[in-house]
């Protein structure tokens, strides 16, 4: 038997006794066929199917994986994880729920290695990635060696790895975190969404904390009622009840939804904010082009901190990573030394500057609230008007769109409507569901996004700011269901240039 393979016997059984990972167990209802039949991968993806691989028959929205498992096996899949026996002559493990069983099969698979490190995760509606990377600096200043997971792709030992989702598949996640103990990574930093954790992908994993950003609207389209988003957000704090002595909740307690996760909460909690109900308390905030400076009590101690990023949800972000890391052991030097350190995150409030006399800045904000924060923090920095460039995304929740146009209506002096990812929506209806919030607000609507950076640059004049928001660090547009190369910041750059502007 090769080193990466294993009989199905072995994972069995170490799903029997492995547990703990995650907030339920799963029941094999039954195995039928040789259990000693040596696996070597599993995938729910039949496309992507390798000799030797288990295939999960995942039931999906638009598909049925049961359906693709005679392909599978002739791909060389040796054994099947299925709700229902198939007509097929390989093993096959039955389980009540294929998507909820397949993360501790792959955790069991891999020996669960969110075992062998600390992993922190990191959920809500705002800041995830910022958290993380803030987090991810912090223990590495710390002497640890790092790895994480998210949005912006994955990152071993400083090794960056491209990403598709915020959190990958269940499969792929164990398989990274697997790879990070093999390379000696000791302290692991995740981003959580609410898809991943009610679909299961993180199920199998043993996290040390957990980390409350927020929780404002979005994904309604899944989720379709915003109890239930939360739910789905607390699921992260109700499955680490593994070890009540190290791990530990971080919650913002100026979120509402605070009181609902410690209740929910299966380990200790602690929390941050800007009132003086929470553990760790933001005071004498000082806001500025160059970024955040405030004072953190907790503990009856006072410690000052400066983030190079701008705005008032800079703070939260900043504060909530100072606060894990105190409550993680780090001392107060490394902590303080992280935060000033980190120049920011690729598309979170990025300023592109080529020499213009005024500000041009690329966000990823695609909520209402996520609007109304970098609107209100580029209002701060702004001696002149704020023109906004945004739209929304196709195929998902329709109800936010009017009240982005509202966000955007009240906070800036013109705005440009736009198309975003239309996918397979028209971009002239999207456009048509943000406008009726905008109502008497100062706009104009230019549905090719490439032309409406050109003409917002255009309109800038001495002592403006530019804010694209939607998109930020990505480097796609989807079209349909194409996917073409667009990055807001090469589009700024490329119209910086025409205007004249040069690199600084």
């Amino acid at each position: 038997m090769s080193k990466d393979s294993k009989t199905l016997r072995k994972i069995t059984d170490g799903l029997k006794n492995g547990g703990g990972c995650g907030e339920t167990e799963i029941e094999i209802i039954e195995i039928r066929g040789d259990a000693e039949v040596e696996v070597s991968g599993l995938t729910h993806d039949s496309r992507k199917i390798e000799q030797g691989d288990i295939f999960v028959c995942i039931k999906g929205f638009k598909s049925d994986g049961h359906d693709f498992a005679a392909q599978a096996v002739q791909a060389g899949a040796k054994a099947l994880l299925v709700e229902r026996y198939l007509d097929l002559n390989v093993p096959q493990i039955k389980v009540k729920d294929t998507r909820q069983a397949v993360g501790h099969l792959a955790a069991a698979f891999y020996n669960y290695p969110s075992r062998e490190l600390e992993l922190v995760g990191v959920t809500g509606t705002n800041g995830k990635t910022t958290v993380t990377h803030l987090v991810e600096e912090i223990a590495r200043l710390g002497g640890k060696r790092t790895g994480m997971i998210g949005t912006l792709g994955s990152k071993i030992n400083g090794l960056s790895l491209p990403g598709q989702h915020t959190t990958p598949e269940s499969t792929e996640i164990q398989k990274l975190l697997r790879a990070m103990v093999d390379k000696g990574v000791n302290t692991a930093v995740m981003e959580v969404s609410s898809h991943a954790l009610s679909l299961g992908r993180v199920n199998g994993c043993v996290y040390s904390a957990g980390i409350f950003t927020n929780l404002s609207q979005d994904h309604l389209d899944y989720h379709h009622s915003m109890q239930e988003y939360l739910e789905a957000k607390a699921i992260l704090f109700a499955g680490m009840h593994q070890d009540e002595q190290t791990q530990f909740a971080v919650l913002n307690a100026d979120d509402e939804s605070c009181r609902y996760l410690k209740q929910k909460a299966a380990c200790r909690t602690v929390t941050y904010g800007l009132n003086n109900q929470a553990d760790f308390t933001a005071h004498n905030i000082k806001l500025s082009a160059q970024g955040v400076e405030f004072d953190v009590r907790y503990h009856g101690l006072n410690s000052r901190v400066f983030y190079s990023t701008p705005g008032k949800f800079s703070v939260y972000n900043a504060l909530a990573a100072f606060a894990w890391g105190i409550m993680a052991g780090y001392n107060l030097d490394t902590v303080q030394r992280a935060l000033k350190k980190i120049k920011g995150v690729p598309g979170r409030f990025q300023s592109i500057r080529q020499g213009q006399p005024f500000l041009v800045i690329v966000d990823y904000a695609h909520t209402p609230d996520g609007l109304v924060n970098v609107l209100t923090a580029a209002r701060e920095i702004t001696s002149g008007r704020l023109i906004t460039v945004f739209g929304c995304g196709g195929d998902r929740d329709r109800t936010k769109r009017p009240l982005m146009g509202k966000a955007a209506g009240e906070l800036s002096d013109y705005v440009i409507v736009t198309s975003d990812n239309p996918r397979t929506e028209d971009p002239e209806k999207i456009i048509e569901d943000i406008l009726p919030g905008l109502k008497a607000a100062n706009y104009k609507v230019v549905t090719d996004r490439r032309e409406a950076i050109v003409e917002a640059c255009l309109l800038a004049a001495e002592g403006d700011t530019v804010l694209i928001a939607g998109k930020g660090h990505e480097d796609y547009q989807i079209i349909g269901t194409e996917k073409i190369h667009f990055d807001d910041r090469e589009e700024v750059e490329k119209a910086l240039r025409r205007m004249g502007y040069v690199e600084e």
